[in-house]
């Protein structure tokens, strides 16, 4: 059978921890819910943990800062809770590597299927359909850098493996796959996040932005993610499959 996936939950409220261990226990996950930094580090250090739900408004060290520590030590998904939505808090969020975020006061069925979809995407090896109507890609290659599908890990030319969070490995997959096509910022968002965007969300601006810090050589005058106006972004340089074998 497999092993429930383990969430790290730092909220502060006594009460949305209490209530989010109900509701992520009722389907199926194991939780593990802290109030502060201190208590979560303690928990990192010794346990393995498949996401992380952190609050923005947290007293002391808040979870931006939370977020910008975790991902300094590891890929770790991290969802993070935002008062009203606030889009500065989602933009400084994704910023320092958060991969998602839901605005305060939820509804359960919105966490639960965002977690859900995040863990999905992040799963290393996730089970194929029995019968595909198409060869499976292994590996893709550009200007010398590899793609690992299976691994979801992204090479240097020089070999050196380049820490990319879930949304920005899933981001640099959908471009290269549909290279050279334009791909819109809506149909970024809704392949990479399964959602729609909002006329004033700039998520997919800022992963965009962090991706090309890791590829480009000078991220201000891209040449392998390139901007088209008013379409979206194209990638700009030739891909090239590997295809699993039988």
């Amino acid at each position: 059978m497999e092993e429930r996936p383990h969430i790290l939950i730092v909220d502060d409220d006594r009460d949305i921890r209490r209530l989010m261990m109900e509701l992520f226990d009722e389907r199926g996950f194991r939780v593990t819910a802290v109030a502060d930094g201190a208590s979560m580090a303690r928990h990192l250090a010794s346990t393995k943990f498949d996401l992380a739900i952190l609050d923005v408004m947290l007293p002391g060290e808040d979870g931006l800062e939370l977020c910008r520590r975790i991902r300094k030590e590891s890929n770790l998904p991290i969802i993070m809770l935002t008062a009203r939505g606030d889009e500065t808090d989602r933009v400084v969020g994704l910023e320092m590597g958060a991969d998602d975020y839901v605005a305060k006061p939820f509804g359960p069925r919105e966490l639960i299927a965002r977690v859900r979809a995040l863990l999905r995407r992040t799963r290393e090896g996730g089970a194929e359909p029995a019968a595909s109507a198409k060869p499976r890609v292994s590996r893709m290659t550009f200007d010398g850098w590899v793609i690992e599908m299976a691994r979801r890990e992204l090479r240097a030319p020089d070999g050196a493996l380049v820490s990319l969070t879930g949304t920005e490995f899933d981001m640099l997959v959908v471009l290269a796959e549909r290279a050279p096509s334009v791909v819109s910022r809506d149909q970024l968002l809704d392949l990479v996040r399964g959602r729609t965007s909002s006329p004033f969300d700039r998520s997919i601006d800022v992963s965009i932005s962090r991706l090309r810090k890791k590829i480009e050589a000078m991220p201000e005058d891209p040449r392998i993610i390139r901007t088209v106006r008013n379409s979206g972004y194209v990638f700009a340089v030739p891909v090239a499959p590997e295809y699993a074998g039988p």
